[in-house]
This record gives C-alpha cells, structure tokens and sequence, in this order.
C-alpha cells in the first residue's frame, strides 16, 4: 500500500512536575544560564516525550517511527493510511495530523488542545584580520568593524542544520576552529548517527559553515571564526519528504537543551517528490507548516534563527519558502554591489509580514569545499551563514539583549528599514553599528575619542567630541541622503532633540576643522 506521512500527537507526558522541579535532567547548565539570564520560561514542552509512547508505535503493524518531537509532543510516522489512522485507537494518541492535508481535513477531527554567560571578552591585541576572497561578503556588512573590536563571535553558540558535513574534522581551513575547541560535534539525524563527518554524497553542510567559521590566514575569514559550532545533519539531499521538517525540529530541540544562541538553516521546504504534502504560496504564512511552527517555537525559546530566504526568485514560486515564513531571520541574496539576486526568493511572507528580513552576499560568494579549495558559488544557502556568523559577532557586542531585540536592531540597521520592499525586504545591514552604540572608536585616548550617544534613542542624542575641538557643524540625514536638520554643537552644549523622528535610522556627520565624522543613529 502506498506510505504517507503523518504527525502523531501525544494526550500528555510522563512525570511533567519532577522534571520541571529539577530541570538539570533535561537541560544543560548553559541552556539553564540562559533562559535565566534572558527570563525564558522553562515549561512542559521542554520535557522529553515519552519513550513508551514511542516503543508502542513501532510495535503497530505497517508503522515506522521517524522523528519524534517534544515541543509539540508527537512522533512523525511513516505508513499507510489505514494503519495510521489506525493509531487513533491507541489510549495515548490525541490526534494526527497528515503531511498531505488533503487527508487530514478528510479523515480525522483535528484536537484543538494541544555556555557559560555571554562574556565579551576581549583579547589583549586587536584582531588585523586579512581577508582575502572574502573580503567583499564581510565587509558588505562591516562585520570587519565588528572585528576589529574584538567582536568575532567568541562565547555565541551557533547550531548549523543542513544535508551534509563532510570532513570538517580534517580541513585545515578548520584547524582554528578545531584548536580553539568551538567545534561541539554534532548528529546525524537522517542516519541517526553521531558520524558527522563522513561524506553522504553531499558537501552543502561544510560549504554553508565555511562562510562563518572558516578561516585560511592571508586567504578568508568567516564572519563568526571565534563562534562555537553544532553540527546536525536533518536533509537528505536525495529525497524532498515531509519528514525532514520533523528531523528539522528535532534538532531544532536539541540545540535548545544544549543553550544554543543562533540556529543557521540553509534549508527550505514548498514542493516535495510526492506533490501531495506540497504546500501552496498562501501557505507561506509562518504558522502552516510543521518546521515554521516549529522555528517559532525556538524562537520563544530565545534562539535566533537564520534562514535563507530560498532560491525561487526568478520561478513560478517565487517567494519565501519554509521556514523563513516563521519568525526568523530570513535571509536574500545580493551580488558584490549589493544589487538584488534574481534567483533570491521574494517577499512578503502571505500573511503580509517584511520577508526577508536582511540580504547577505550570495551571488558568486566565496566559500570552502571539503577539499580545502575557495570557490564562488550562488545561493541564499551562503547569504545565510554570512548573515548568521556576522549576528554571532554583532551578538557578542549586546549579550544581554535577547533574540528579538537583537533581530529587530539589524534590521532598524539596514539600507530599505524605512521603505521595504518585496525583493530587498529590510535590505542590507551595516553591522559597525555597535561601535557608536557602545561608545568605541579609532582610538582608546579619551582625549581623541569621538562618539554619540545613547543610541538608540527615543528623545535625544548627545556627540562627544575630542577635546581639542570646540563648535562643530552637526548634520542628520535619513539612507537616502536626505538633510532632516543641521545645528552648531559646542563641548558645552552637544545635545540633538530627536523625540519628533520617525523611528528610523539616520546617518549623523560632524564637521570641525576640516575633520569630518559619521555615525549611525537608530531612533526608537
């Protein structure tokens, strides 16, 4: 009989109460740290499933057991349609929900119940990184100002899902990655195997890491080379099913219990090899399919998630695939000149949300093989990890802020924030924000040291000049170059009235004695 694929949901779970008086059992101590330090509840779908449950579905006839998730706590199965329909007679199953919905809204009445602290550290000499082939994806985004202040992804955990990592435990373009311990392991979530490494007919996986751990000194610097990394196979590249959303999430669960900051996922989901479990564009709305349901879950969870948009732009599709519909940070591409990828899915999101949410180099970027060689390859797969890694840096500069707060400040930091659009969404970050936001610049000499703040601001702003100057010219613009206002600043009077803006980001120039300096200034 023909197999389909079904989500089976759980009435409830095994000793709830004991495991949330005593989450050490379920959660590691730096997933603990930080859902304390960021208020996140720890909370029901945080308990594993029940394993019973799971040993008594694989003893039904015609069932196979291929994920299993405890956010939503259910199992994805694999059978005919009788035999799991069949499983609705079992004492614990709530309901089930097919991946072909046309089955669903048939057969069965779907239930409506249902690290160590951030550190910034800094190190006692300033980063003088070389880039090399990688220097027009970094420095798109100015993540080399991150850099060279020290911010470089140290103390950020990052969980990479993708179809394959093929010898990172053996190429030198990952030897700091390997000296330095960041590189954690990881799983094999299709072969249910802890050989990582092992080549599966697919190198994506490494490509994809590359753009934000790699590193070949003179040749290429990844956007996050100080960053740790977990690495969990959830694609088989030879097949498109349905359960590759539940390995997805399952990993997805993992790196939560692990206290994994940022999730980086190369992967989208609209059409698979059997057209029934296909979604429609109208279903892009980040709450239709199980891995958008899913990424929302970790995003509550306090994980931020970056998703390339997808490659559909210049197809019938067209627009954002799963899950960078949920609420995640969705990723386009852009060529060298910051110009819009043709094949970068567009957006909105169908519910009419900004998609996407930032655009990352992806034409002709540079990325590293399992062989060692730099190549250029096209994707959103790598406008992705070069926006996930350049996060990780930005991150490290605001370790108390959460996920959202983090997301909405790049955004508020990119080219179209004032006016997106559905090819550009919020456009393309300037990731040197944090150095005016945290008062840094050129020089440590507080007698040379120029900068603005607090920013972002909701009422004013205040520029500190070096003390050998006196009145400067003080102008704000908008991104487009527009003048918005102009006024003389003095040491003893500095302040910028801003309550009347629009929240916005505005270019901020100070001149004085034929010096001229910019700042960038968000306004809340």
């Amino acid at each position: 009989m023909a197999q389909d694929h079904a989500w089976v949901y759980f009435k409830d779970k095994d000793s709830v109460g004991e495991y949330l008086a005593d989450p050490t059992s379920i959660l590691s101590e730096r997933a603990l740290q930080k859902k304390s330090r960021l208020n996140i509840v720890i909370d029901e779908r945080d308990v594993p499933v029940n394993e019973a449950y799971i040993a008594q579905l694989k003893l039904q006839v015609g069932i196979a057991v291929k994920a299993k998730s405890k956010w939503f706590n259910c199992a994805h199965v694999v059978g005919s349609i009788p035999n799991i329909t069949a499983l609705m007679d079992l004492p614990f199953v709530d309901h089930i929900f097919f991946a072909d919905r046309s089955i669903s809204a048939k057969l069965i009445s779907v239930s409506k119940n249902q690290w160590d602290n951030h550190t910034n550290k800094f190190k006692e000499q300033l980063v003088d990184f070389v880039y090399g082939q990688s220097n027009t994806q970094v420095n798109q985004l100015r993540v080399d100002i991150l850099h060279e202040k020290n911010f470089t992804g140290e103390g950020i955990l990052i969980a990479v899902l993708d179809s394959g990592f093929p010898n990172v435990d053996q190429m030198n373009a990952f030897i700091r990655l390997r000296s330095n311990n960041d590189l954690w392991g990881g799983y094999d979530f299709v072969e249910r195997s802890t050989d990582i490494y092992r080549s599966n007919g697919d190198d994506h996986g490494t490509m994809v890491l590359s753009d934000m751990a790699g590193f070949v000194d003179g040749q290429f610097v990844g956007t996050a080379p100080d960053a740790g990394y977990i690495l969990y196979r959830t694609e088989d590249a030879a097949t498109e099913t349905p359960v590759e959303e539940s390995y997805w999430v399952e990993a997805a669960e993992r790196a939560d219990s692990l206290g994994v900051d940022i999730i980086n996922s190369s992967l989208g989901y609209s059409t698979y090899d059997d057209p029934r479990y296909s979604y429609s564009p109208a279903e892009m709305d980040g709450n239709t399919a199980f891995i958008s349901k899913g990424a929302n879950i970790a995003a509550e969870k306090g994980i931020l998630v970056v998703n390339s948009a997808g490659n559909s732009g210049d197809s019938a599709w067209g627009i954002i695939t799963a899950p960078a519909d949920a609420n995640v940070f969705g990723v386009g591409a852009v060529d060298r000149y910051g110009n819009y990828a043709t094949f970068s899915s567009r957006g909105p999101s169908s519910d009419g949300r900004v998609k996407p949410d930032g655009m990352a180099m992806g034409e002709a970027a540079i990325v590293i093989g399992p062989d060692d060689r730099l190549v250029s390859n096209n994707g959103t797969s790598f406008a992705s990890p070069i926006m996930a890694g350049a996060i990780a840096s930005f991150w490290q500069a605001f370790p108390q802020k959460t996920n959202l707060e983090i997301m909405a400040m790049v955004r508020e930091s990119s080219s179209h924030y004032q006016n997106p659009n559905s090819p550009m969404g919020y456009g393309i970050p300037d990731f040197s924000i944090p150095l005016a936001i945290l008062g840094l610049n050129e020089s440590d000499s507080d007698e040379t040291l120029w900068y603005l703040f607090p920013n972002p601001s909701k009422t004013e702003f205040q520029v500190k000049l070096p003390s050998t100057y006196g009145t400067a010219l003080l102008s704000l613009f908008d991104t487009y170059g527009k003048l918005i206002l102009q006024k003389q600043i003095t040491p003893n009077n500095q302040e910028i009235p801003v309550e009347n803006l629009s929240r916005a980001l505005y270019i901020v120039q100070v001149k004085v004695d034929g010096v001229r300096k910019e700042f960038k200034f968000i306004k809340n």
